[in-house]
């Protein structure tokens, strides 16, 4: 039966979690607010980058064009935003780690510390990979097979949305060792049953592939190989993060 100094002391431990969380809450925005006001005055220049893939492959005369009043001017912010997050994600991603690595056993920090890590990284390397190579692979196959007669002119708001969907995508696709070293140490999946599935992930990458990139058999290509790479690192990390996990718990 509860005590009133036990459920005294269970809603001070709340609070002071509520206490906490709201400090990391405020410490990740401030990173946030610190740099984009830092990228506000780049706006333009950040836009005119991430149009780049694009506007390099456009006709002779083709460019960017506005369709709304205020998009001149909110659509570069909305990038400065979008960019702002995405460099001050490792900030963001420090005060979520310091707010739940006290309540993980060491085991658990061993393994998460990690994959926090390479879930960040693999991010980023999704969103490269997307600018530097499938962008360009895409437009160039999007501008080749337009219509004759029709010009391309592609509003700024539809493509920013458009690469940004691209970027969160890529990025989510290159988690893959992630989520294999995830399900395996939940127990889920084993490395025996990782490595008869490689056929199944395979053509898994493949639908991904298609569904995620433009339609072009290049884009796809150059999605689903990475992916099936990225399944066998996620295989070998199975092999060194989660096997050493088990003979301790076993132990």
């Amino acid at each position: 039966m509860a005590t009133p100094e036990s459920d005294m002391d269970l809603e001070q431990g709340l609070f002071s979690h509520l206490l906490e969380l709201r400090t990391r809450l405020i410490k990740a925005i401030l990173a946030i607010a610190v740099v984009l006001a830092a990228l506000v005055p780049f706006a333009n220049h950040l836009y005119a980058l991430l149009a780049e893939p694009l506007v390099a492959r456009l006709p002779q005369g083709a460019h960017l064009i506005a369709t709304e009043v205020a998009s001149p001017f909110i659509t570069p912010l909305k990038l400065a935003f979008y960019t702002a997050l995405f460099i001050a994600m490792p900030v963001v991603l420090y005060q979520l780690w310091s707010f739940v690595s006290p309540g993980l056993y060491k085991h658990e920090k061993r393994l998460a510390r990690p994959l926090l890590i390479a879930a960040l990284v693999l991010f980023y390397m999704g969103c490269a990979f997307a600018y530097f190579l499938v962008l360009p692979a895409a437009f160039r196959f999007l501008t080749a097979v337009t219509p004759q007669g029709v010009e391309m002119m592609t509003d700024i708001t539809h493509y920013l949305d458009f690469v940004m969907l691209m970027f969160f995508a890529f990025g989510l696709c290159f988690e893959v060792p992630v989520a294999v070293v995830i399900l395996a140490a939940v127990g889920i999946v084993d490395l025996d049953k990782l490595r008869k599935g490689r056929r199944y992930a395979l053509v898994g990458a493949f639908a991904i592939a298609a569904v995620v990139t433009p339609p072009d058999i290049t884009s796809m290509i150059m999605l689903a190989i990475p992916m099936c790479l990225l399944y066998e690192v996620g295989v070998l990390a199975v092999r060194w993060l989660i096997k050493p996990t088990a003979a301790e718990a076993s132990s």
